[in-house]
């Protein structure tokens, strides 16, 4: 019972992956889901996908997976890379040859800026950070307190992604840290995985963000927070200076905040900087 709960969660998570990117990227000529860990202890989960930039290179884009169905959307001809943006960070820090940087906070972007590896993060977006109960809503959860009920079974992202970092703090604000890291189950390496997990009933409720809610809306149904948990969240953008590509990179970062752009956000659920 226990592995194929797992391969469940498997395949819808890479399911949620690949429609995304099908929703967003169209004409692209591939596209494919894969994981990765980093040595710090935090996966992130990989989507990537390409099309033939004319007449240049194409620029190889580090995302948070709450972007995975909005950028390829904004510009498509672009290499991406989804996933946690704590584990993102890292790999940048170890080297790996992207050219942009988005992040679901600024924290990873403006650790990354004292270090001198990238440009000055801009922010770009703005979201709000909700809770998901599975379609149905069998434990009948119907407020944030409702998650510190003993048997309740929370999921959340790990301390190293901006939604467990969010989370954490929403606990704080309202009090409820202890009785709700007691419920914790799991904890996932991006908000991909915390909708994957809630959507096959593997928990009663998760913390995602509104965009990834909408993105999955007849699997999982919206619990939304009070404003003393302080729900705001923020996105970041940054050039990563070692990437080749740094011509590309400032038209991706422009394009992103180019009134097009914006627009193409909005439609998604984020708000504006």
């Amino acid at each position: 019972m226990i592995s194929a709960t797992r391969g469940k969660l498997a395949a819808l998570a890479a399911a949620i992956a690949v429609s995304a990117l099908a929703v967003g990227c169209g004409s692209s000529s591939s596209s494919g889901t894969s994981s990765s860990s980093s040595s710090a202890a935090s996966a992130s989960t990989t989507a990537s996908t390409s099309a033939a930039a004319p007449g240049g290179s194409q620029p190889t884009v580090f995302a948070a997976a709450s972007l995975t169905k909005v950028f390829p959307m904004i510009e498509p001809n672009a290499k991406y890379t989804f996933g946690g943006s704590g584990a993102l960070a890292k790999h940048i820090e170890q080297g790996a040859p992207a050219d942009v940087f988005a992040a679901a906070s600024g924290k990873q972007p403006a650790e990354l800026y004292a270090k001198g590896l990238v440009d000055k993060p801009v922010e770009f977006a703005t979201n709000t950070l909700v809770l998901i109960v599975p379609h149905g809503n069998p434990a009948h959860i119907t407020s944030v307190n409702d998650i510190t009920k003993p048997g309740v079974k929370l999921v959340i992202c790990n301390a190293t992604v901006p939604c467990g970092d969010y989370a954490r703090t929403a606990f704080t604000n309202l009090n409820i840290t202890n009785a709700a890291m007691k419920n914790v189950v799991s904890q996932a390496t991006d908000v991909t995985q915390v909708v994957a997990e809630v959507a096959v009933g593997q928990a009663d409720a998760g913390f995602v963000y509104i965009t990834d809610a909408d993105a999955a809306k007849g699997k999982v149904q919206v619990v939304n927070l009070p404003a003393a948990a302080k729900p705001g969240t923020t996105d970041y953008i940054a050039v990563v200076k070692s990437g080749k590509n740094q011509a590309a990179a400032q038209a991706f970062v422009q394009k992103v905040l180019s009134p097009q752009g914006q627009a193409t956000l909005a439609a998604a659920g984020f708000g504006k900087p």
